[in-house]
Parts: C-alpha cells; structure tokens; sequence
C-alpha cells in the first residue's frame, strides 16, 4: 500500500501569507526525485520555485496555474510505494487506497528509511498519523541526522534566506538560527553579515555635536513656521535671458558715479522689483487679521536676506522705491556688511513689507522662499549662468550663449491672486530682459 504525502505552501519569504501558482513542472502520473523542481509560485516579493520534499509519482496537483493559495494549503499530493492506478483525474482525496501522511507527519514505522530532506523542509514533531484529505497543515522544518558531507545541503533555512546569504557572502553553517525548530530567519543572516563587516567600534567615531537653538535662528524657525501656516503660500517662476541687465551692469561699474562701489546684479534686480511693485501696488500691503481688513503701504520697506554666521538675517532698507541705484547699490552693501558682523539692530528687521532673497551666489538655480511674517511677497533670485539661447525671431531665430537667470516669487494669495503676482513677476523680468523699459 502506497503512502500518499501532502506537501503544503511554505512560507519561502519570512511572514509570506500567500502566493500564487506560476506553472507546475510535473502533472499526476509523473515520478519526482527528493528536491527536483515540482512547482513555481509568484510571491509579493519574487519568483520562487520550489523542489519536491518527497520521492515517488505525483498523484494529484490540488491547485491549477493562476490560482493564489495561502501558506499551509496543500498544493501537490505524491506516493512513494506501490499505488492503485486509477484513471487521470478520478483520484479521491477521501478514498481508503492508502494513507496520507503531509509534509510534517513523521515515519513512525521505518525512521531509518526517511528519504533524505529537502532544504528548507522536512518532517516535523510527531503527530497523528492522518487519513487521506486530513493532512492540510505546512511542511515543518525538523533536524536531520546526516553525514558531515550533507550537512550543508540540510541548513534549515527557506530558498529566499539562502539566497539572500549567498549575495551577502555569508556562510549559513556559520550563522546561529532563531526560527521556529532553529531555522535560520533573514534577521540573522542580515546578523551574520553584520559582523563580517569592520566594527565601528574599531574605527574612530566622532561625537554627535548638540547646538542649542538660540537667538537669531530660533526667532527665524519660530517666525518661518508661524509664516509657511498662517499665510497660504503660492510659487510662481520665470527663467529669461538677463544679459542686458549683466551688460549695463559692466557699463555702470566703470563710471565715476560707481566708484569704489562693488556693483553686483541684485542691485539692478533689487530696483526692477521695486519697479514691478509700482506697478502692482497691492504686493506692498499687509493682511490684518485682527480687522479683517488689507492694508495697503505707502512705503516699501525692502528686507534683503543675508546669511550670517549666526543664521538667516532680513534687515530691511527702509523707502527703497526712492532710492536711485547708487544709493540702493550702497545701502545693499552697508546692510550686508553691518548683518555679517553681527550688528543689525532689532529696528532694523521690523517693518519690512517686501524681500529679496539672493539664493544664486550659493549657485542655486531656483527655490521657493517662505515670507517673512506679515509680508505679502518674496522674491527668490536664482544664479546667473551662461547657458544656450533662442535669440531672434522668424528667419533671424539663433540659438546663442547668453546669461540666463531663474525668479520665483512666493506671495500670499489672500492678498494677491494669480493675475497680480503673475503680472508682479513678469513685470521684473521684463524691467531686466530690457532695462530701458524701466523708464516707462
């Protein structure tokens, strides 16, 4: 009488709860040797296939290609001794043609004839011998008493541990388990290469350096928090040829009105924006919340972000918009310079109603600024590199190096909508595209 063995769907990937049926490398009627390939399934992870646990004729397939089977499911029956040939397809899971014995039960009668053990599976603690239909449990993982040769080959570990120690060079007979019936798991071969590596305790480490958050940079985080969730902030961005404006700036650099004077582009940016907000006054307003009302200045107080060794500066020059070049050229270098060494007065960073931040000596191209409290517009000025250019139209369209730059201007949209930020925006890079329009 043929003793007829259930193997089940392992769990191949440390938790897999499921898998599905790729294709079947036999069909009933076949004989399969101990490991030879039987099966592939598909798991959350990879492809797997899995080797027979069993010698002998497969008898029945109890799962068909496609289908998703969970972890435990018998997948395949096959007997090992002589067996009762019935037809293809007639084969009973609850016939009495022989018993049923699954991938954990163990051969009470005759150990010493145990086949050898697939990797990865074997018979389990003893149980009950069980009838044909009532073994439906996993294949367990159990010791084998082997030759020192087969040790290896019997390593109790599933195929995707096995393969994950084999491309993290670790040797599985050096690796201690702490499975279930010391089965090695991923946590220790993930251990086990660990320690292949140089300890860090045996190179030098330097200590975790602690900065207490005090003074300027503790009122900039407290203030670009309370800014970035009390205003809603909006982006916008314009890249454009500023060659014009480096050009008149080479020119104005050289007449005696410049002299001594270190004059650098954000000058020449800073006064087309002050252009543009002429030309959109309502950039230069304030959002009372208190009154509900919008408040509509005078006066722009232009704030200049300057980065300190003690963190992030905004002093503010105040009336910029009556200033000409030269007197916002040197005001822009007294402020820096007085921010750098640490002297700006607290007056001097109250008030501002519009900023400029100069984030493209760092060679940034673009960012998004977050406003300072109470403002409704940030100007962010990108590097000016020489880049590749569509200059001309029509027939005279060339594609020339010249100096090209990127704005972006975050403003608050309860005080500006899109048309009037996107006018603000385009106005200064048209005042710097051609710096004659400035004029008008």
């Amino acid at each position: 009488m043929a003793e007829i063995q259930q193997f089940a769907l392992p769990d191949v990937g440390e938790g897999l709860t499921e898998a599905e049926i790729v294709s079947w490398a036999v069909q009933p009627g076949d004989t399969v040797a101990t490991n030879q390939i039987i099966v592939e399934i598909e798991t959350a992870k990879s492809l797997v296939e899995l080797p027979s646990p069993f010698a002998g004729e497969v008898v029945a397939l109890h799962v068909a290609e496609g289908d998703t089977v969970d972890v435990g499911a018998a997948i395949i029956s096959i007997a090992s001794g002589a067996l009762d040939r019935v037809p293809d397809g007639d084969w009973d899971a609850d016939a009495d043609a022989g018993e049923v014995i699954d991938a954990g039960s163990e051969r009470e009668e005759h150990p010493e004839e145990d086949p050898k053990l697939l990797v990865g599976y074997g018979p389990g603690a003893p149980r009950p011998r069980r009838r044909r239909g009532t073994a439906d449990q996993a294949a367990r993982i159990e010791p084998a008493t082997t030759a020192p040769a087969e040790a290896a080959a019997l390593i109790r570990c599933t195929p995707p541990v096995r393969k994950l120690a084999k491309d993290l060079g670790v040797d599985l007979a050096t690796v201690t388990p702490t499975g279930p019936a010391a089965t090695i798991t991923q946590d220790d071969v993930v251990s086990a290469a660990e320690t292949l590596r140089p300890s860090a305790s045996t190179t030098p480490s330097s200590p975790d350096i602690r900065t207490p958050i005090r003074g300027v940079r503790k009122h900039t985080a407290a203030a670009m928090v309370r800014s970035a969730f009390t205003a809603p902030h909006v982006s916008e961005f314009v890249t454009f040829d500023i060659t014009r404006t480096v050009e008149l700036r080479t020119r104005l650099a050289s007449r005696k009105e410049f002299a001594n004077i270190k004059l650098s582009p954000l000058p020449l940016i800073a006064k087309a924006f002050l252009r543009a907000i002429e030309r959109t006054p309502a950039a230069n307003s304030r959002w009372e919340e208190a009154t509900q009302e919008l408040v509509q200045l005078s006066e722009v107080n232009l704030g200049v972000a300057a980065a300190t060794p003690r963190g992030l500066v905004v002093p503010n020059i105040r009336s910029a918009q009556r200033l000409g070049l030269r007197e916002l050229s040197v005001a822009i270098a007294e402020l820096a310079a007085t921010a750098r060494a640490g002297k700006t007065a607290p007056e001097d960073m109250a008030h501002g109603t519009a900023t400029i931040s100069n984030f493209g000596v760092f060679g940034v191209d673009a960012g998004t600024p977050i406003l300072n409290p109470g403002e409704t517009v940030i100007l962010g000025v990108g590097s000016i590199t020489r880049r590749p250019w569509v200059v001309g139209t029509g027939d005279a369209e060339t594609i020339a190096p010249r100096w090209v730059t990127t704005l972006s201007l975050s403003f608050d949209h309860r005080v500006l909508d899109g048309q009037q930020a996107s006018e603000l925006l385009a106005d200064t890079a048209a005042f710097l595209s051609e710096p004659e329009l400035a004029v008008l």
